[in-house]
This record gives C-alpha cells, sequence and structure tokens, in this order.
C-alpha cells in the first residue's frame, strides 16, 4: 500500500516526465549534433570570423602598429581607388585569372582525358604530373628563374640559341614577366587539376559510353554530350578553386622577382602582393586592410559569379 501511494505521488509530482523525456526523437538528435558542433563552430569563428570582421574594422582607422588605431572613415578607400598604382595592380590580378584559369583548365583536362587512357606505366606518369603540385612553390620559382635567365646560364635561351632564335629578356621585361611568370604558375597547378579530373572522369558509368557506342556516336560526340555534361560539377569546382588560386598569387611572383618585387616596373606586381608590402614595408595597416577587404570582395564576387554561371539547371 506505501509502495503504491509514493509511485502514486511521484507520478503526481511528474506527470508529464522530465523535460529532456518530453522532447521529441527529432529534437534530440538536433540537441546532440549541434552539442558535437559547438566547440567546432566556436573555433572556426574565433579563428576565421573574428580576424575577417577585424580587418573591416581596421580598414576604417589609420594605424602604423604604434599607436592605437584611429578612425578616419572611408578615408582608406578614397585613397586606394585614386592611386594609379592601385589600378595597374587589379588589372594584373585579374590578366592572372582570366588568362591563367581557362588555360590551365584545358591543358590540365586535356592531359586528363588522354592519360586516363593510357594503361602502361599510369602510376608513373601520374606520379610525375602531380610533382610539380608537391614542390615548395619557392623551390620551383627560383629554379624557373634559372630557367629564364639570360644565356649561357639560362636553360631556355640556351635552348632557343641553339635552333637560332634570338634570346629573350622574359622575367626582366615589362611585356614578357608576367606570361613568364603566369606559365610557372599554371605549370605548378597542373597535377592537382589533373588528378581531379581523372577521378572525374573515372566517376562516369562506362554504361553511358557503352549505350552511346550503340546509337553510333563518335568520340567527338560522346565528349561533347556525354563528358562534358557529366563533368560538369568536377569543372565547377576546378574553376573556383583555379580561380582563388590566380587572384591569390603571391609566392611565385615574389621570388621570380626579388630584386624588384613585383617587378619589372611593377608589370607582374598582384594585389596580394601590393598588400603585403603595404602592411610590412611601409606598416600602414589600416590601408592593407582595406586593400584586403577589397580583395575579398573580388574573391566573394568571383566565386559567386562563377557558381552562378555554372549552377545545374533544374
Amino acid at each position: 500500500m506505501t509502495v503504491a501511494a509514493d509511485r502514486q505521488g511521484a507520478a503526481v509530482s511528474r506527470p508529464g516526465g522530465t523535460f529532456w523525456d518530453r522532447r521529441s526523437m527529432r529534437t534530440k538528435r538536433l540537441v546532440w549534433v549541434w552539442s558535437f558542433l559547438a566547440l567546432p563552430i566556436l573555433f572556426y569563428s574565433v579563428i576565421r570570423f573574428y580576424p575577417t570582421i577585424e580587418a573591416f574594422w581596421l580598414s576604417l582607422t589609420n594605424w602604423d602598429l604604434l599607436k592605437p588605431p584611429q578612425f578616419i572613415g572611408l578615408a582608406n578607400y578614397q585613397k586606394l581607388f585614386a592611386d594609379p598604382q592601385f589600378w595597374k595592380v587589379f588589372k594584373n590580378t585579374f590578366a592572372y585569372l582570366l588568362i591563367g584559369t581557362p588555360i590551365s583548365l584545358l591543358i590540365s583536362f586535356v592531359i586528363a582525358f588522354y592519360l586516363d587512357r593510357v594503361r602502361f606505366m599510369h602510376g608513373l606518369i601520374r606520379g610525375l604530373y602531380f610533382l610539380p603540385y608537391l614542390t615548395t612553390a619557392a623551390a620551383m620559382a627560383w629554379v624557373w628563374r634559372w630557367f629564364y635567365q639570360p644565356a649561357p646560364i639560362g636553360v631556355i635561351n640556351n635552348a632557343l640559341g641553339v635552333i637560332g632564335i634570338p634570346q629573350q629578356q622574359f622575367i626582366r621585361s615589362v611585356d614578357q614577366a608576367l606570361p613568364s611568370i603566369m606559365v610557372t604558375a599554371i605549370w605548378a597547378g597542373l597535377g592537382f587539376q589533373i588528378i581531379i579530373f581523372m577521378a572525374g572522369l573515372r566517376a562516369i558509368p562506362n554504361t553511358f559510353y557503352e549505350a552511346a557506342r550503340i546509337d553510333g556516336l563518335g568520340e567527338w560526340a560522346i565528349l561533347r554530350k556525354i563528358t562534358l555534361p557529366l563533368l560538369k560539377p568536377t569543372t565547377v569546382f576546378l574553376v573556383v578553386f583555379s580561380s582563388i588560386g590566380f587572384l591569390r598569387i603571391f609566392d611565385q611572383v615574389y621570388n621570380m622577382t626579388t630584386n624588384d618585387p613585383g617587378g619589372p616596373l611593377g608589370s607582374t606586381k598582384p594585389l596580394v602582393l601590393m598588400i603585403y608590402q603595404t602592411a610590412f614595408s611601409s606598416y600602414a595597416m589600416g590601408y592593407a586592410a582595406a586593400q584586403t577587404v577589397v580583395l575579398f570582395s573580388i574573391l566573394l564576387c568571383v566565386s559567386l559569379l562563377q557558381l552562378w554561371i555554372l549552377r545545374e539547371k533544374k
């Protein structure tokens, strides 16, 4: 009798169970998921979002590391957009993007397309293509700088002399320096793009190709109607990834033009190098932060535009 009364009293005191017990299974799962995600999100917010917000704030200040930041509003942006050097650097940055991205993607796709059909020493050849991507950017840039030297030191000019072509100035020329550096940047990124393209090609089921050949389609029609459309997600990823890489190019330029970073006469200087020089040579941190905000805006707009253009049509 006493036990029954105790149970009845407990039921009266907790008619609906605990708060947690009254939650649905879906709610409980969400709570557990966000409990596990809370720490990584907090960590990422601290190391990523906070510096980004801080950069926006610093872009509105005058700060030289010695004195506290002084709020000056949009003065840094007015100075930046009125600076002819900025527009020259802006032009160089988009030259890397608009020329380097399509050329690198076209070359890497062609190599991946034919390499995927190679069976003899396939792994070795693929590894050789991927090796430049693993090479330190500074070491690679110095090797290419040696290649571009005048004869008898420069390998390329020596080879040109053998076939009767006059020596070229390459990174010493205002007109040739940017294309010369772009060649090294394209070469350095080919390995990664080839591997990703090959993964995309391997993911296409062979049944599509078999059905196309049964219908009498030729190789060019199969490439145009099957391979390229089904490779679109891979292409979208590589377009965005490669574009960000070219917009943020720094290592090749800095190491290949170390006597005059971004030279000659600023003909190869990208926006990232301008930010570096403004921050760590002139110590104009507020002005450098404004340049960083502009670069962030460019990266965001270019990425969103590419995703919109290359989006899947329902």
